[in-house]
């Protein structure tokens, strides 16, 4: 089992955080986001990461080696412009059929060698960890007839459930015949892309610990969660 790893972006979102060191650098407790997912990748019996690196990549690069400490194999593929979530892995020549891609910003308790099998084993192009996130609408919805304005329904504050996807990923590599040859390419742009073809994309939905660190709020949660779910998350 082989992952990419999605740590090149900028991190804007997380600022001041991320105004000196790398997104995936920030720590939560005593060890930088992206250790822990590299523990767990460890622990799954993840022999070879990539790591896809741009902004501040020597910073990363000089953190992480080799990998030996974290027992893997830990290699580095280099953006020398933005390239999206996808676009990144047109760098990368020696894909396996089948692999693990990841945002290195991610706390979470999945088991990383479960979604694998499940992917190799159903034969879908693409297999994506899901999680159902709820939604509060801070104001109260109207609903009316668009010609007459007459209201007919209202609920104040209402709530919606909806799947979304961890950001974490399995893909056979067939999945690369989508990527356009040069320029970005996101996540977004595959699935719509994955969907107009007819291709076999699956969902693994997921209930455990998830979460994904873009803001500084959600940063603060992690920090709050990381100490009572540390064995959890490493074993």
């Amino acid at each position: 089992m082989r992952a990419i790893i999605l740590a090149g972006g900028k991190g804007t979102r997380l600022k001041p955080f991320t105004s000196t060191i790398p997104k995936p650098l920030v720590p939560l407790g005593d060890m930088p986001i992206l250790e822990i997912v590299l523990r767990r990748l460890a622990a799954s019996g993840c022999e070879r990461a990539t790591m896809t690196v741009g902004h501040m990549a020597d910073l990363l690069m000089a953190y992480f080696g080799d990998g030996g400490k974290w027992g893997l194999s830990v290699d580095y593929s280099v953006e020398d412009e933005p390239l999206g979530t996808i676009a990144p892995l047109r760098l990368i020549e020696d894909l396996p059929e089948d692999f693990l891609v990841m945002n290195g910003d991610l706390l979470t308790d999945l088991d990383y060698a479960a979604i694998f099998r499940a992917h190799v084993e159903s034969g879908a192009v693409a297999t994506i960890a899901t999680y159902e996130r709820e939604v509060t609408i801070d104001f109260g919805v109207l609903g009316f007839d668009a010609e007459t304005r007459r209201l007919t329904e209202f609920v104040e504050k209402p709530h919606e459930r909806f799947s979304v996807s961890m950001g974490i990923y399995a893909f056979s590599r067939s999945v690369m015949d989508l990527v356009p040859e040069s320029g970005p390419f996101g996540f977004d742009e595959l699935m719509i892309a994955s969907i107009e073809r007819g291709l076999d994309v699956r969902a693994y939905p997921y209930d455990g610990y998830w979460l994904d660190i873009g803001r500084p709020d959600d940063y603060d949660r992690a920090n709050e969660d990381f100490e009572k779910i540390r064995k959890r998350l490493l074993g």
